[in-house]
């Protein structure tokens, strides 16, 4: 396919995301891609550039710093769901089906990291990057950070199952600039230490089965702690730093269903006690004393 043709696909996908058809926008920027060009939208319309080469799969990165990033690029997409997959891939395969486009659905792109040797056959559009096996959790997650077109950023862990739309209402959640991180399931604490479920609107932390964020609070630093190789508290942590810029954390009702969370049911019971113990600790070490971002300090009565 010769430039030309790549400019007339290019200019098809202005014209759909105009008539708010993202599903064709979405196809089309895809199409693009495999031809070896990158779109990305200006308020003049559209650039044509040729593509960066892709992650790889056969290429196995030790550090996050080792994943080209594209941060710095314009984003060109409304959204990148991110997964980890360190083991159990049909768990995240039922998850990226589940996140179908619904309606007018924001465009999507799909990043999976997998942490090992082993590759996996991903759904169509998928962007694989594979990391070492010991790499640590925090830090497989901002591998795949790295690699975020989309001007929203979602976590979601491969036991989350979408029933709906639980993209959408994300994005719309997050329009609004004082929110810095949504998701639907949020936890406050009075003390720093003991937390619990809270429907919100407002909470003191997301959890990590699914939270959404801008692309933009990637570039002020807010990235998951690298010493936090197991998940725990590796979210409250994250939520804490979104706070600390002043931004809200609010819930997002979402119709999702939660399976079986295979890091913990895997884990040896007192092997998963020390590790999250020891991510809690360190999550108080950096933490006691802001208790000025507490909902509870703002609202007396919860």
């Amino acid at each position: 396919m010769t430039r030309d043709d790549v400019e007339r696909l290019a200019r098809a996908r202005q014209e759909a995301r105009t008539a708010k058809d993202f599903a064709t926008a979405d196809r089309l920027r895809e199409q693009i891609l495999a031809n070896g060009y990158e779109v990305t939208d200006t308020p003049q319309g559209f650039e044509l550039r040729e593509a960066r080469p892709r992650d790889a799969p056969s290429v196995v990165r030790r550090s996050p710093d080792d994943v080209p990033s594209v941060l710095e690029d314009q984003p060109t997409c409304d959204v990148t769901i991110h997964w980890l997959a360190e083991g159990w891939p049909h768990d995240i395969t039922r998850g990226i089906e589940s996140f179908f486009p619904h309606g007018e659905a924001p465009s999507v792109q799909h990043v999976v990291v997998e942490a090992g040797e082993s590759e996996h056959e991903w759904p169509d559009g998928v962007e694989s990057v594979r990391v070492a096996a010991d790499i640590g959790w925090a830090a497989a997650r901002n591998a795949g950070l790295r690699r975020s077109r989309g001007r929203v950023v979602v976590i979601v862990d491969g036991s989350v199952e979408a029933a709906g739309d639980a993209v959408a209402p994300l994005v719309r959640a997050l329009d609004d600039p004082a929110v810095g991180i949504t998701g639907p399931f949020g936890i406050v604490t009075a003390d720093l230490r003991e937390f619990h479920e809270s429907r919100g609107p407002d909470v003191d932390a997301i959890e990590g089965y699914l939270m959404a964020f801008r692309r933009d609070l990637l570039l002020r630093g807010v990235r998951f702690d690298e010493r936090f190789r197991f998940y725990r508290t590796a979210d409250i942590d994250l939520s804490f730093q979104v706070k600390a810029l002043g931004l809200r954390a609010v819930v997002t009702d979402l119709p999702v269903a939660r399976h079986e969370h295979r890091a913990w049911s895997s884990t040896p019971e007192d092997r998963r006690n020390q590790l999250s113990k020891r991510n809690f600790y360190r999550f108080l070490d950096r933490w006691r004393g802001r208790t000025d971002l507490l909902v509870s300090e703002r609202d007396p009565q919860r």
